[in-house]
C-alpha cells in the first residue's frame, strides 16, 4: 500500500492564513465594511494564534460574510485574490515537497480549517486532488447559505474528517505503513499524534515546544 501524505494549508505550504486574508480582501475591496470587518477579522486571527478559537463561531461569521453575495460575484473575486495574494505565495518549497510525495505515488491531501470555497482553487492551484475542508452549506443552485455542514475540520475534528474520507475510499489509517502529516500548529496536535510521521512544519513556538519534547522532526519550508 502506498503512503499517505497529509498536509495543513495556511502557514504550512503558505506562509499565510488563506481565511484571513481572504477576509483582508474583502475589506480592502470595499466590499464589506473595512473597519468593522477587519477589526472582527483580526480578533478571530488572535483567538486562532492563541489557541483560544471557537471553530464553530469563526465558521459562523465566514461562511455568514459569503452568503451575502451572489456565488458568481464570489467566484469572481476569488480569481482576483488568488492573483493577487495567494499565487505569489504558492513557494518552490511548498511545491517540491508536495511533488516529493506525488511522485511517490502516495495519498495525498490537504487537510485544512479553512472552509472549501476559500481552499478548493487553492489546492487546484497546487495539483492536489483531495482536500478536507469545513464544508459550506450551499443551496440547490449553489448559492452559500451561510451554514456549516457537519463538524469544524479543525482539533480533533481533522481526525474525524480524515478518518471518515479515507472510509469513503475504503481505506483507514492503518492500512498505510507510513502516514504523514506536515502542520505549523499547535491546534493540529491531535492529528499530528496519530500519523506515524509527524513533521512540524515551518512550526509557531507551542509546536515547536512539543515538537522537541516528542523528537518530531521540524522542517521550514520558509524563511519568514
Amino acid at each position: 500500500m502506498k503512503n499517505l501524505a497529509l498536509f495543513d494549508l495556511d502557514h504550512t505550504l503558505i506562509p499565510i492564513d488563506s481565511d484571513y486574508e481572504w477576509g483582508q480582501f474583502l475589506a480592502r475591496t470595499g466590499v464589506v465594511d473595512p473597519d468593522a470587518f477587519a477589526k472582527r477579522n483580526a480578533e478571530f486571527f488572535a483567538q486562532y494564534q492563541a489557541g483560544t478559537l471557537d471553530p464553530a463561531e469563526y465558521l459562523e461569521f465566514a461562511l455568514g460574510t459569503l452568503a451575502q453575495f451572489p456565488r458568481a460575484r464570489l467566484d469572481a473575486w476569488h480569481q482576483d485574490f488568488m492573483q493577487q495574494v495567494v499565487q505569489p505565495a504558492m513557494l518552490p518549497p511548498a511545491h517540491a515537497l508536495l511533488k516529493k510525495h506525488q511522485d511517490a505515488g502516495d495519498l495525498v491531501a490537504i487537510v485544512t480549517a479553512t472552509n472549501r470555497f476559500v481552499t478548493a482553487p487553492i489546492a487546484q492551484a497546487f495539483g492536489v486532488e483531495h482536500l478536507i475542508a469545513a464544508e459550506p452549506e450551499f443551496t440547490e443552485n449553489g448559492e452559500l447559505t451561510g451554514k456549516l455542514l457537519g463538524i469544524p475540520t479543525s482539533g480533533t475534528g481533522k481526525i474525524t474528517h480524515t478518518k471518515a474520507w479515507l472510509a469513503a475510499r475504503g481505506l483507514a489509517l492503518d492500512d498505510f505503513q507510513r502516514s504523514y502529516f506536515y502542520s505549523d500548529s499547535q491546534n493540529d496536535i491531535p492529528l499530528l499524534s496519530i500519523v506515524t510521521d509527524p513533521i512540524a512544519t515551518n512550526p509557531n513556538a507551542l509546536l515547536t515546544a512539543h515538537a522537541q519534547a516528542h523528537g518530531w522532526p521540524i522542517i521550514n519550508l520558509f524563511n519568514d
